[in-house]
């Protein structure tokens, strides 16, 4: 698998990286702890050696769930976690840092995290600078070795880098949301931030096994997707239609064209969530592909026939 360098920070990720949301339960339904765990074993032996957690995921469940998997190749891995909104005075970035660092099960975290901007969620605003304050002070101590930010605009990224060294940013991107292609990733490939896309496969809807009439299951939160709304499914699947001839040519699947198109972009990997072992195979099997310029031409021509029509006034994919 492709390897990339995170930032400045002299570490190196995998250019598919496993996102363990779902191994925390809350908002998924369906997730079995003993099918989590081999998958985040699977991503190891395909390749995968970053894994993408956060202490809201389930309250720490996830980040236990990778704790525990990965206690025995701990150092072989780079393990990516994150402090919520409500968290980021500097006591709590602090202590939020201790209890990731238990629940992990580890004495360091390689990629610590802003999960969302201050004031999120009702959140309280809390200055960036303190934030920052406190995460370089955990640099210092060596309980983390890289800071990243996530759901940041253009301009939060600009005033925390005011304040520090930031390596990676964390948005939704994807073929069939693009909000970042207009100014903020241009930022970050002018001043060498990684970007770790979420949702590389628009939640599913670039896999292609979502009819017009598909019914979530209660708790799963892509029910609220912005994206699943009747009026962009006709599009959607005309993309799609027009994707797969690509795909097949490439020797992918749909899925796996949707990472490859990701990765495709020099400075970005894909994060991708797997419930079990087989679903992390065939993710880790497009972390070597590399499209070509004509594909990617035509990829980006498919793509705004989707995303031309959905008005995108913020990052945010769901409607909570």
């Amino acid at each position: 698998m492709k390897s990339k360098p995170l930032g400045g920070s002299g570490i190196e990720i995998s250019s598919i990286i496993m996102g363990t949301w779902q191994a925390g339960k809350t908002m998924w339904t369906g997730i079995d702890d003993n099918d989590t765990r081999k998958a985040l074993r699977e991503a190891y032996d395909s390749g995968i050696t970053t894994f993408d957690t956060a202490t809201v995921y389930g309250d720490g469940h996830s980040e236990r769930m990778v704790g525990n998997a990965l206690k025995d190749i701990r150092k072989h891995v780079v393990i990516a976690t994150k402090v919520f909104a409500n968290r980021l005075n500097y006591d709590g970035v602090m202590s939020s840092c201790e209890r990731s660092l238990k629940d992990l099960g580890t004495d360091w975290i390689d990629l610590y995290q802003i999960h969302w901007p201050a004031g999120s969620f009702g959140s309280r605003i809390v200055p960036v600078e303190e934030t920052m304050n406190a995460m370089n002070t955990l640099k210092v101590q060596g309980k983390i070795r890289s800071i990243g930010v996530s759901n940041f605009s253009r301009e939060q990224l600009e005033e925390a880098s005011q304040y520090g060294q930031i390596d990676s940013l964390q948005p939704p991107y994807s073929l069939f949301w693009r909000h970042i292609e207009t100014d903020i990733l241009p930022y970050c490939n002018e001043n060498s931030i990684t970007v770790l896309a979420y949702s590389p496969m628009a939640q599913g809807f670039l896999t292609g096994k979502f009819g017009p009439d598909h019914q979530f299951e209660k708790g799963d939160h892509r029910s609220k997707s912005r994206l699943f709304k009747p009026q962009h499914y006709q599009r959607i699947q005309d993309a799609l239609n027009r994707l797969k001839p690509i795909a097949d040519k490439n020797g992918l699947n749909l899925a796996q064209l949707a990472l490859a198109w990701v990765t495709s972009h020099e400075a970005a990997c894909a994060i991708a969530g797997a419930r079990n072992a087989a679903q992390v195979r065939e993710n880790a099997a497009a972390g070597d592909s590399v499209l070509s310029d004509e594909d990617m031409v035509e990829m980006d021509r498919i793509g705004r026939r989707v995303t031309d029509h959905i008005k995108i006034d913020n990052a945010v994919m769901w409607e909570f």
